[in-house]
């Protein structure tokens, strides 16, 4: 499994990947890639990738890349916070028509800011996350709210969700706050974002939260 972004463990965010890399099960390896110096090939032939938080990326173009290729070649791909928000960034320029479309954390004179600064800031929050009945997120999920821990400030422009709907990204979750929390491709083996951070969430029993289990048992 590959885990695009620049690995810092001053963030807890970051710190709780490492665990998860730490106690993988029996024959998945992870590793990190720093944007700046990661191999494409390398990235391509992982049996998953897992987009970090911790935007902005010092490589920004590699992450969308590595997203994109993903995207079209079926690799499972799991996006959080960061990651999310560069998923999304990449389908609208891709997939949706909206070409010039941008990150207001990175470019905030942009016309078409996709990504835009939150009302609330969520650094270290928490939020009560509710699937879409009927999506994937809801069947690995379930249907009933569930906390997620949040540590970001940008999120969705919720005037763009109706146009990337249309474009065939499915939105699956909504948090208040975040209002889209959760996207998806339902043809696509494992593509799902997050604003939430999975890594954060786990249960008490010691088990992952069931959206990265499930990303797991895909990059396996």
């Amino acid at each position: 499994m590959a885990v695009v972004g620049d690995r810092d463990e001053r963030y807890e965010t970051h710190r709780g990947i490492d665990r998860v890399l730490s106690s993988l099960p029996d024959g998945l390896l992870g590793y990190w890639f720093a944007t700046d110096e990661l191999d494409p090939h390398d990235v391509a032939a992982a049996d998953g990738v897992w987009v970090a938080p911790g935007s902005p990326y010092r490589d920004r173009d590699a992450v969308l890349a590595v997203i994109g290729r993903a995207r079209t070649s079926g690799q499972p791909i799991l996006g959080s916070c960061g990651g999310f928000q560069h998923m999304v960034l990449e389908f609208a320029r891709s997939m949706a028509g909206i070409a010039a479309a941008e990150h207001g954390e990175e470019h905030p004179d942009a016309a078409d800011l996709l990504v835009t600064r939150l009302a609330c800031s969520l650094v270290g929050q928490v939020r009560p996350v509710t699937t879409v009945p009927g999506t994937r997120a809801a069947a690995i999920c379930g249907s009933e709210p569930f906390d997620g821990f949040h540590y970001c400030r940008f999120g969705l422009d919720p005037r763009f969700e109706h146009q990337l709907a249309e474009a065939g990204l499915v939105i699956s979750g909504h948090a208040p706050d975040a209002g889209v929390e959760i996207v998806e491709l339902q043809d696509h083996q494992f593509y799902f974002g997050t604003m939430f951070q999975p890594q954060m969430s786990p249960a008490p029993d010691g088990r992952e939260h069931p959206l990265l289990e499930a990303f797991l048992v895909f990059a396996s």
